[in-house]
């Protein structure tokens, strides 16, 4: 860890508990607590940060946040310089958490806290479902749309989205609260919109998004482009620009072999904003076990950019692509099996959108201080408080 050096302005709240301006404490103070003054009996910011302590060190049902803040009350009366007689039951924590704070303020406060700092290159933008918000006999889950900085593994912005059809009209609501000048913006097919790159363009960023059946025109005239040519005697092969990468990656009794061809030629032809160079990228995959090969498979993706082909040739159009997913494997597959999310019922009020949040804090924090493993970094904070609760009360950069 190491600490920011630029100048350090120290508060010091009513509990006499001193902490910096811009950390994460600071900020949970600043919430809107929707709790009557009558027998309001815990500070909402103190609450907070024993929630996200805990999650920190292992915990993610509100049972065991309680249970763990019973187990170390000496510690954390201590720390947060508390003067309560017996730590919040759990339904104090579960009725705060569904009922007593905006659940946008909580996503406003982490987007705002995570774009601080380093920053990355690509920006990747996707949904995701809450599976523990269903309720009994619904149909259908509510998602969550993101904007993740893949590099530094944090979530710059959330928008709730409700069902999966919406994340269209959500999607520029998200990158407008995040600065996208001079980076790289890459989603599913169904973020390949004319008006959302556009937006982007405005902005000063740049695109990379691939293109399915939801674009038929602009589909169809990519793979036009790229299908197999078969000229008759006498004529010859149409000439084009083609440039072509290959990258091989092994790992886990797998071999992957990416190839990717861009082109220029469909530039002023499609029409499309910004539109700098098309490709195509062919994935083969082999599965192997005991020296040899059991199962293969290939699949192909078409796709835009508004890089050009000075700014990007095809290895690194390859490399940003590949990157895109690391919103799954960096954030998705840790919000599920790591911090439990979709297994965790947060079906009552806001519950399960603001648990989304501090998941979202919580593994920005993790990466924050140095860890690249979010499982081994809460068995470590679980042994070490004081370090935890350091990340909320004291700025660090990278």
């Amino acid at each position: 860890m190491q600490y920011s050096t630029a100048k350090i302005e120290r508060e010091i709240n009513a509990q006499g508990m001193e902490y910096e301006k811009g950390s994460v404490y600071d900020r949970l103070c600043k919430l809107t607590d929707l709790r009557s003054v009558h027998g309001k009996r815990y500070e909402l910011a103190a609450v907070l940060t024993i929630v996200v302590l805990a999650k920190l060190c292992g915990e993610d049902k509100p049972l065991g946040i309680a249970e763990w803040a019973n187990h170390r009350k000496e510690e954390l009366v201590k720390l947060l310089c508390l003067n309560w007689r017996r730590m919040p039951h759990h339904n104090t924590y579960r009725r705060i958490l569904a009922y007593k704070v905006y659940e946008q303020e909580v996503e406003r406060l982490v987007g705002e806290y995570n774009q601080q700092g380093k920053q990355g290159e690509v920006y990747a933008l996707d949904g995701k479902a809450r599976r523990g918000m269903r309720k009994k006999d619904e149909e259908g889950h509510e998602y969550g749309l993101s904007v993740y900085d893949v590099e530094q593994a944090k979530v710059l912005s959330q928008v709730e989205v409700g069902r999966k059809e919406n994340e269209i009209s959500k999607a520029p609501q998200a990158l407008k609260s995040v600065e996208i000048s001079q980076k790289v913006v890459t989603g599913d097919a169904v973020h390949t919109q004319r008006a959302l790159a556009t937006q982007i363009l405005e902005a000063q960023g740049d695109y990379v998004l691939p293109v399915k059946e939801n674009q038929p025109q602009l589909y169809k005239n990519i793979q036009s482009l790229f299908a197999p040519e078969y000229p008759k005697p006498g004529f010859g092969k149409i000439q084009t620009d083609f440039l072509t990468a290959h990258k091989v990656n092994k790992g886990h009794g797998r071999i992957e072999l990416r190839t990717i061809t861009t082109s220029e030629m469909l530039n002023a032809y499609a029409a499309w904003p910004g539109l700098a160079q098309v490709y195509r990228l062919e994935r083969h995959f082999q599965w192997w076990r005991q020296g040899r090969c059991y199962r293969t498979s290939c699949e192909v993706e078409f796709g835009i950019t508004s890089l050009t082909r000075k700014q990007a040739s095809p290895l690194r159009l390859l490399h940003i692509r590949r990157t895109h997913w690391g919103i799954e494997t960096g954030l998705h597959y840790r919000r599920d099996v790591t911090l439990r999310e979709d297994a965790t019922r947060m079906t009552v009020g806001n519950t399960g959108k603001v648990m989304a949040s501090l998941n979202n804090l919580v593994l920005a924090l993790i990466r924050q201080a140095g860890f690249h493993n979010a499982a081994q970094a809460r068995r470590w904070f679980a042994a070490h408080l004081s370090e935890a609760f350091a990340l909320l009360t004291t700025p660090f950069s990278r």
